[in-house]
């Protein structure tokens, strides 16, 4: 069984979820919303650093599956973002921990079977295949999307680049 940690970043709510599974099994061990406040940018991002590191140290995860960042309309938005995944990725660089990096689209594809889906539907489709009493938070189940998403791709993580 493989403890996949999924994580979708976000500049001012990242979701992270750790999925234990093999094949066609899957659990969900645990979930969270790491928020970082209102505060300066560089507190933000070392408050980020510090919690996103208390989960994986905890957590121990074989591997990890993080999503890649979307460039919208707003330049910054997409900086912000970008500073966030980079904080995530060198905490996991740090513990050693594969990873692989997936664009929302593929996490869509593989999780509702289309890559434009609504965030609904996203959430729905987590909740049945984890077998969950009941929906979690968006950011907690885009998280678990992408653990899922990791998990069917096996023990051959791409680089998170």
């Amino acid at each position: 069984m493989i403890r996949m940690l999924g994580v979708d970043p976000g500049s001012a709510a990242t979701g992270w979820a750790l999925i234990r599974g093999s094949g066609r099994r899957v659990e969900l061990e645990a979930s969270g919303v790491i928020r970082t406040g209102s505060g300066e940018r560089p507190t933000r991002l070392a408050t980020l650093e510090r919690t996103f590191t208390e989960v994986v140290v905890s957590m121990k995860p074989d591997q990890a599956a993080v999503e890649s960042g979307f460039s919208g309309k707003h330049p910054r938005a997409g900086l912000m973002l970008a500073e966030s995944r980079g904080v995530l990725l060198a905490v996991l660089g740090r513990y050693a921990v594969p990873t692989v990096s997936l664009s929302p689209a593929e996490v869509k594809t593989a999780v509702v079977g289309y890559g434009r889906a609504e965030k609904d539907q996203v959430v729905f489709m987590v909740t049945r295949l984890l077998g969950l009493d009941k929906s979690p938070a968006r950011d907690a189940a885009d998280a678990m999307a992408v653990a899922l998403t990791g998990l069917r791709l096996g023990n051959d993580p791409r680089s998170a680049g």
